[in-house]
């Protein structure tokens, strides 16, 4: 996988000059002739000028007149190892513990790392552990060697399980000879906006998704620049873009993120999204949670640091971000994080390390938010998802089911191979998806998406949004429509949620969704007509008529057990809701309406949603509320609004609602 000009660059590892380069004086059981003190000297030069085949011929024809020459043994498999020959130079390591297991402990460590690149594991995993036990005071190699211990004792128990993996491009729209990389998604799928090298030159690009098929991906004219742009995170409803810009004249560091928003059908002219997220450091490669109110990112003290780690930051109810905070050491290691994904359920992230035991390079791994706040251990993504190579960002559509990322493996030859069996085959990088398998998808859930206006002019407002889940009573989202009158909402699914859209000098209006129950995903779509409450001059002569512009309201979020009048504490935050629309209408005056199916007799129906009515009454009145301002009266099952022929018509004939009867 790809992770264009974010990802650091592991540089490759000369044993021989690393470890090697001041050897010991000429150390043998035998004491070395004199030819071969002169082959070693001759390799040693060769060695110092990059010439590993002459020097690996010096360094035989001294282990030919002296075979316990261990220096010459030692640098004959640093050369072998230097060619990538790691068996031979697996064989030379362990000459050297033959003639002297005490000479020079690193030798445990290259053939620990000799071992692990021919994926001989448990081999590999003693040597380390070996290394670890000799008492070794290289604070560097200890640190590298623990980190290759847990790779192979990971690589060790997993064994040659493959995960399910079958990645197919998304398309030519997308796809082109030059490159594409670094998707991110709408919470609906529709949308996508990634990064593309045109020239040189990076840029964010968007394709619409049409009948299942991306369209030509277009330029995003109102955000590009004359300089790079990248790293991007798109929002859930596809109206708030945060990304990376770097050496820019208002950057507080090295790179940091900027943000754009659609006002008025066009993005916004980018910003510093500004400290404290931004430092004189390097920030990059965000995440925005679906909600806008949390970003996760990757940061480090600059560009060139090796540590980089996992933070995140809070949005405040004024707009502005908190201090970002680390995401905890069961996330963040001594090694690279970076390229976080949140997934719009908010408990499951993605990202990569090269710190979690793994395949080699930077691997994917997933965490899951726990009850108490803290992340779980992560997951390795597994194999062949993760490979020897260095993965990179990957983001996971609404449902979970597919994942999206990018590679610079070629396409798929003509004899049908898979790129991916090919880790040679090398091309431009290419945005693909594959089937996540199911035990590493996030949690499920659907979105509400929605148009909030005005009832009679039909022209859009901006409203107030609020989300409760029911059981606990806590609020689950909030936030306002923007200047379409449109907001976008995930809610997971398991759990049962209100939805109360108000705006001053309006009624409210509420909905239900019974999710606790639901295994489908299919999003609500809904359009959300706001009543202006009357004016007095509107009053009908009698304060016991309803005033002619009211429509009733039903409080869709009020709930009864079977056959009983008393409330359910879930009914609570709704009814909540209408005790402060009176309170801040002192003079409006309501009347409270009870409804029931046609199960069970006529009057004991009556009498039932007469009951019903009366709880309400008595809750608000008990809530300050005074009595004389509210009638409450049953009609059974009268005034049917739905069939009652099936569950969903008889449950919405179910009702309580209110009618403004004064004002």
């Amino acid at each position: 996988m790809y992770f264009k000009n974010i990802l650091l660059l592991v540089l490759s590892l000369s044993i021989s000059n690393a470890l090697w380069a001041q050897p010991k004086t000429y150390t043998t059981r035998k004491t070395a002739t004199g030819s071969a003190k002169k082959a070693y000297a001759k390799g040693m030069e060769y060695n110092m000028q990059g010439d590993n085949i002459k020097a690996i011929k010096e360094f035989e024809k001294a282990l030919k007149v002296a075979p316990d020459f261990i220096d010459a043994q030692l640098q004959w498999g640093a050369m072998k190892y230097d060619i990538n020959l790691y068996h031979e130079a697996e064989i030379g390591f362990e000459k050297v513990l033959l003639i002297d297991p005490n000479y020079n402990t690193k030798v445990l460590y290259t053939l620990g790392i000799a071992e692990s690149k021919q994926e001989k594991f448990a081999e590999a995993g003693e040597h380390f552990q070996a290394y670890l036990d000799s008492q070794s005071s290289n604070q560097v190699l200890i640190k590298k060697a623990k980190r290759h211990l847990a790779n192979c004792r990971f690589r060790s128990e997993i064994g040659n399980k493959k995960v399910p993996f079958d990645p197919k491009s998304i398309g030519e729209n997308v796809n082109t000879p030059e490159d594409e990389y670094l998707p991110s998604l709408t919470a609906d799928g529709a949308t996508l906006v990634y990064t593309a090298k045109r020239g040189g030159q990076e840029d964010f690009y968007i394709s619409r998704k049409e009948e299942d098929k991306w369209r030509i991906g277009r330029a995003m004219e109102d955000i590009n620049t004359p300089a790079n742009e990248g790293a991007q995170s798109i929002s859930a409803d596809g109206k708030f873009l945060v990304f990376t810009a770097c050496n820019r004249g208002d950057g507080y560091g090295s790179c940091d993120l900027y943000f754009s928003e659609v006002k008025e059908g066009r993005w916004t002219k980018p910003a510093n999204i500004g400290s404290p997220i931004n430092s004189k450091g390097w920030e990059s490669q965000p995440s925005i949670s679906a909600d806008g109110k949390t970003l996760y990112f990757c940061g480090s003290a600059s560009m060139s640091s090796k540590n980089r780690d996992l933070r995140v930051s809070y949005r405040k109810p004024n707009g502005s971000w908190s201090k970002p905070v680390s995401l905890g050491e069961d996330i963040n290691t001594p090694y690279s994080e970076q390229s976080p994904f949140i997934h719009p359920d908010g408990k499951t992230l993605y990202f990569m390390s090269n710190g979690h035991p793994g395949f080699g390079s930077h691997d994917l791994f997933y965490s899951r938010k726990q009850e108490d706040g803290l992340w779980s251990v992560p997951t390795n993504l597994g194999f062949p998802i993760n490979t020897a190579a260095a993965e990179g960002a990957l983001v996971i559509s609404l449902d979970g089911q597919t994942a999206y990322f990018s590679t610079d493996r070629a396409s798929p030859s003509a004899d049908g191979v898979s790129p991916f069996d090919k880790p040679e085959s090398k091309g431009n990088s290419d945005i693909y998806a594959f089937n996540l398998y199911e035990e590493a998808r996030p949690l499920p859930l659907t979105y509400v998406q929605a148009k909030v206006y005005d009832a009679d002019t039909k022209k859009p407002l901006e409203a107030n949004v609020e989300f409760v889940e029911l059981e606990a009573s806590e609020i689950h989202a909030s936030s306002l429509t923007d200047r379409d009158g449109e907001f976008l909402i995930c809610l997971p699914l398991g759990k049962n949620y209100s939805l109360n859209v108000s705006k001053e000098k309006y009624l409210f209006h509420s909905e239900n969704f019974a999710l606790i129950s639901r295994s489908s995903n299919k999003p609500y779509v809904l359009e959300i007509a706001l009543q202006k409450i009357p004016k007095a001059q509107e009053v009908a002569s009698s304060g016991s008529t309803p005033v002619p512009s009211s429509k009733p309201i039903v409080l869709k979020n009020v709930f009864f057990d079977t056959g009983s009048a008393d409330l359910r504490s879930e009914s609570f935050p709704e009814l909540n809701k209408l005790k402060d629309l009176l309170t801040s209408n002192p003079g409006m005056n309501i009347q409270i309406n009870g409804h029931t199916d046609n199960i069970g007799s006529e009057e004991d129906n009556q009498t039932l949603s007469t009951n019903r009515a009366k709880s309400v009454h008595e809750y608000l009145v008990k809530n300050g509320i005074t009595a004389n301002r509210m009638d409450f009266k049953g009609f059974g099952e009268s005034k049917a609004i739905d069939s009652n022929d099936n569950p969903e018509g008889r449950q919405r004939n179910r009702r309580t609602e209110f009618l403004i009867t004064g004002i």
